[in-house]
């Protein structure tokens, strides 16, 4: 891992010097010009792991998204441009960004608002985000490298926020742990299958027991 990606995993607001750096990318048909920079994982281009996610899926339906460590936006706001493609309505859905890093956030917020998809995206750092909130979907490629504890612990305070026939949808590389994650997962009352597995990852699909 590079000192930029420890930067993302570990610090609110990291140390290095903010650069932007633009780059392109397809999300389920629809162009994403996007902003990234330094001190946000994967800048300059889409990692492999939220590629094959967005491979092997398909946008999920209009409802209530979260995009949990939402980065610069891309997961997040592939669904808000796919929804709107589709012709939904704005107003009647919606995704929320999450993540700890507030540079991530600030870029988000830049990507949505350049790509005109504000109304249908948002993005924050988690304590903005009322305890009410529930979501119909999770959707995330979570940062693995925090550690295993740190990891449970993410997942243990935001899997409860799904309504009750709600899912979530997440990209973990298999030799990070992905198979040992989805047993974990179902131990912990989150009955999780396999719904692909790609260049070393696993696409894992969770439901509330």
């Amino acid at each position: 891992m590079t000192d930029e990606e420890q930067d993302h995993y570990f610090s609110a607001d990291p140390s290095v010097p903010f650069r932007r750096e633009p780059f392109s990318c397809e999300v389920w048909g629809q162009r994403l010009d996007l902003t990234s920079g330094s001190g946000v994982y994967s800048r300059g281009h889409l990692d492999i792991g939220t590629a094959v996610l967005l491979r092997e899926t398909a946008p999920p339906e209009p409802g209530h998204v979260l995009d949990l460590g939402c980065g610069y936006g891309v997961i997040g706001l592939g669904i808000a441009a796919a929804w709107r493609a589709r012709g939904v309505e704005a107003g009647t859905t919606g995704v929320t960004g999450i993540d700890v890093n507030e540079r991530a956030v600030l870029l988000a917020n830049e990507n949505g608002a350049a790509l005109k998809l504000e109304d249908r995206f948002i993005a924050c750092t988690p304590g903005y985000l009322p305890d009410s909130v529930t979501f119909d979907e999770i959707w995330s490629n979570p940062p693995i490298r925090i550690g295993k504890a740190a990891l449970h612990e993410l997942l243990l305070t935001w899997l409860p926020r799904l309504k009750p026939d709600g899912r979530a949808v997440m990209v973990v590389g298999k030799n990070l742990g992905g198979d040992s994650l989805q047993r974990w997962l179902g131990e912990q009352g989150y009955p999780t299958t396999r719904l692909a597995s790609a260049k070393g990852f696993r696409v894992l699909e969770s439901r509330r027991a």
